[in-house]
Order: structure tokens, then C-alpha cells, then sequence
């Protein structure tokens, strides 16, 4: 687990807001759930013979006996919510969540027990246009953050449940005549979850993988006609990818479309958004059948990916207040107070625990802030503020409040203009 440090902050910041406005801008809207689940949510959504289940998942009984679990993945709460709250029955939801989850893995670069997570999902629409708007919605994302050309969409069809099962018998007999090469992790999932041999990171692996039947020889008409639908759209769109067949999901409540956006910047974890179609999870959670689509990005990979960005806004204060004086003390707090609600949109840092001209002076140049506001007794008597540059030359000038005002707002103009 790890901490975000207040210089890594505005870059999580910049990169939320972008999310929040794109997000907005498609009619996706905000939902929050807890953080703790029952368990039996996740072993019936995910799977029990997942190594989600199997082996990452904090679990712990409560005092009541009752069996909990620190999510590890939002869509199971999500849609526990949206049932509990009848948000689903004839209805169409699109809605985004962000937030800490929770898996007990092996960390490396990119990968943490406690990790930050954007999801989103979009019930009851059936057809490919709405798998077509999460993916364009992403590249909306990858163009606004300016890291479209470094990451490749992937996608690929799992058809129906019923197409799987009958897929899944013939891969299991394909890698039970090569079981002698197969490493100890795949030999495991042979029986529960066969179809993750295909996604093995074992390099080992690749010659017997690339032998494995093929998935699409065994959809039916309908399955085929959605994915034919999704790719069309896209090439319509102009939107370039790759289908791969060997692209499956880790959760067993997948079908039909799945896609993931990779990138070769970070290693083996280049993974940075994945998502996909589980139209039979609803019905699994007690519910009337129907539609859902989904993908969660991971913050951490994209915060790395981004690593190299500059950033379009500054965390540094646009001013920091000096006050050296008995008499100082007040109306320079005042004063600041007074700047604040004539400039809405100012970062102004007010000195605070004392200290000398000289060592709040440092502290001004240190902050990054663009001007220091000098308030001592004289000026505090006259009822004035000396205003000096930390960043340009210029000279230093002593104004009124009001006057102060109008000064900081001609010169921090464009960087105090409201978001529209």
C-alpha cells in the first residue's frame, strides 16, 4: 500500500477533473459505494475458483460472525446497489465511480495491495453502440490527457455463457494433451478456470497457447452480429485496434465484448484500462435479467503513464502573505481574507507560526508562489500591502486592499479565469 504525496497530488488532481468533465459530458453520473462488502457479493459475482477468491482478498469475520470482505473490484457493489435501490428494472443507468480497492498480491510497479480505481457501467442497453461509446469515451480520455499514441486497444468476444461451456470442453481436451507443458499455475486452472491459461504472462506458454482453439469458431449467429456490429462502428469511427483472440477476463461474469487499452511504457503491467460485457450477472445477483457493460482503469498505471506530462495547471500558491509585526498580524489576515473573496480562484498562502522577514521570506521563494504580499506594522498603520515578484523582475508597490485586488487580477488574469 502507499501514500500520495502532496507534490504527486495535483497530477491525480489534473487527471480526475479531465475524468469528471468527460464522464459529465456523456451523461455517466457519480455513485459511491462502501468499501466493505459481504463476501458471498464477490464469490458469487467474480467466482469462486478465481484468484481473486482464491488467494487476494482481504476477508475477515465481523463481530457479528457475519463474513466481510474489502472490495477488490467495484462492479459487484455497484450493482448491488443499483438492485437494492431498484435503480435497474426498466430503466438504463450510466454511471462512474472512483475509489480505493483491495487485493492481497504480489506488488510491483504499478501495483499495489490498496490501489485507486475509476469504473464505469451502463445497464440495460443490449446492443454494440453503448460498448462503441465506452471505448470512444476512453480515447476521449487518452486525447485530452495527450497520451492516445501510447497506449493500443485490444478487443475480442466471449459470446454467451452457453458458447463458452462448450468452447471451454474443447480447451480443456486441448490442454490435457499438452498437460506435460504446461507451468503449475495453468495446470491449476485447468479444471476451474481454463480460459485464464490463455491470458498466462509465461512466455514459456506461448507456443502451446498459440495452438489453443479459438473461440470465435464457436459463436452463434447473434454473438457474431454484435461483434461484426462493435468493429464496424469502430472502423466507421476511425478508431484503430487489434483482436485478439487470446484477450480474456479474469472474472467469470464476462461475455461477449471485451476490450483492454495496453501500453509497452511500463512493463509487463501494461494494462491500463479493461473492461468488457456481463450480461448474465445481473440475473446471477437475484435479479430480472438484463444488460450491463463496464471497464475499470487503473489510477496508478495511468498516473505512471503520465509520468513525463507536464501539467497544465501549477499547484503552487499564486501568492503567499509575509506579516512581521504585532499590528501586521491582523490586518494581514485580514487582508488575505479580503483577496479571497475579491478573487475567487486564488491560491494564496498566509503565513502562519511566525518567524522572521528573512525566514518567511524563504519560505515565499520555497512555496513557488509568484508574489509575496508583505504586510508589516507600517504598512499595517497606512492600511496598505507591498506586493513584490518572485518569479519576474519588477517593482515592488504598496497598495490598498481594493487596489491590491485589481493589481493581482490584471496580472494572475489567465490564471484565475473560471472554468467554462
Amino acid at each position: 500500500m502507499h501514500d500520495i504525496l502532496p507534490d504527486q497530488s495535483p497530477r491525480w488532481q489534473w487527471v480526475e477533473s479531465v475524468m469528471r468533465d468527460i464522464l459529465g459530458g456523456y451523461g455517466y453520473q457519480e455513485i459511491r459505494t462502501p468499501i466493505v462488502e459481504k463476501t458471498e457479493l464477490f464469490s458469487r459475482s467474480i467466482g469462486e475458483v478465481t484468484d481473486i477468491v482464491e488467494k487476494e482478498m482481504y476477508t475477515f469475520d465481523d463481530r457479528n460472525g457475519d463474513s466481510l470482505t474489502l472490495r477488490p473490484e467495484g462492479t459487484a457493489g455497484c450493482l448491488r446497489a443499483c438492485i437494492e435501490h431498484g435503480l435497474l428494472f426498466n430503466q438504463i443507468q450510466r454511471l462512474w465511480y472512483a475509489g480505493p480497492m483491495f487485493r492481497h498480491e504480489r506488488p510491483q510497479k504499478g501495483r499495489y495491495r490498496q490501489f485507486q480505481q475509476v469504473g464505469v457501467e451502463a445497464y440495460g442497453m443490449a446492443g454494440p453502440d453503448i460498448d462503441v461509446e465506452l471505448i470512444l469515451l476512453t480515447l476521449r480520455l487518452w486525447r485530452k490527457l495527450g497520451i492516445a499514441d501510447k497506449l493500443e486497444l485490444q478487443i475480442n468476444t466471449l459470446g454467451t455463457a452457453q458458447e463458452r461451456l462448450a468452447y471451454r470442453d474443447k480447451l480443456v481436451e486441448y490442454f490435457r494433451a499438452h498437460y506435460d507443458q504446461l507451468d503449475e499455475d495453468s495446470r491449476r486452472r485447468l479444471e476451474g478456470n481454463p480460459l485464464r491459461i490463455l491470458d498466462s504472462k509465461n512466455p514459456d506458454l506461448k507456443p502451446v497457447i498459440a495452438g489453443a482453439p479459438v473461440l470465435a469458431d464457436y459463436l452463434g449467429e447473434e454473438s457474431s452480429a454484435h461483434f461484426q456490429g462493435l468493429t464496424s462502428a469502430l472502423d466507421r469511427a476511425g478508431v484503430a485496434y487489434t483482436v485478439n483472440p487470446r484477450l480474456v477476463r479474469g472474472l467469470d461474469y464476462y461475455s461477449r465484448t471485451v476490450f483492454e487499452w495496453v501500453t509497452q511504457e511500463l512493463g509487463s503491467q501494461g494494462t491500463v484500462c479493461a473492461g468488457g460485457r456481463y450480461d448474465g450477472l445481473i440475473e446471477q445477483l437475484g435479479e430480472r435479467a438484463s444488460h450491463a457493460i463496464g471497464f475499470a482503469l487503473g489510477m496508478e498505471r495511468l498516473i505512471a503513464l503520465l509520468e513525463n506530462t507536464p501539467l497544465p495547471v501549477d499547484g503552487a500558491p499564486h501568492a503567499y502573505v509575509i506579516r512581521v509585526g504585532e499590528a501586521a498580524d491582523q490586518f494581514a489576515m485580514l487582508t488575505a481574507e479580503a483577496l479571497r473573496d475579491a478573487l475567487p480562484g486564488i491560491k494564496l498562502v498566509l503565513n502562519c507560526g511566525g518567524g522572521s522577514f528573512k525566514s518567511q521570506f524563504k519560505r515565499a521563494d520555497k512555496s513557488g508562489a509568484l508574489y509575496a504580499l508583505i504586510v508589516g506594522d507600517d504598512e499595517a498603520a497606512q492600511g496598505v500591502v507591498s506586493i513584490k515578484a518572485l518569479r519576474e523582475e519588477g517593482e515592488q508597490v504598496s497598495l490598498s486592499q481594493q487596489d491590491a485586488a485589481a493589481y493581482l487580477s490584471e496580472r494572475l488574469a489567465s490564471l484565475l479565469k473560471p472554468k467554462g
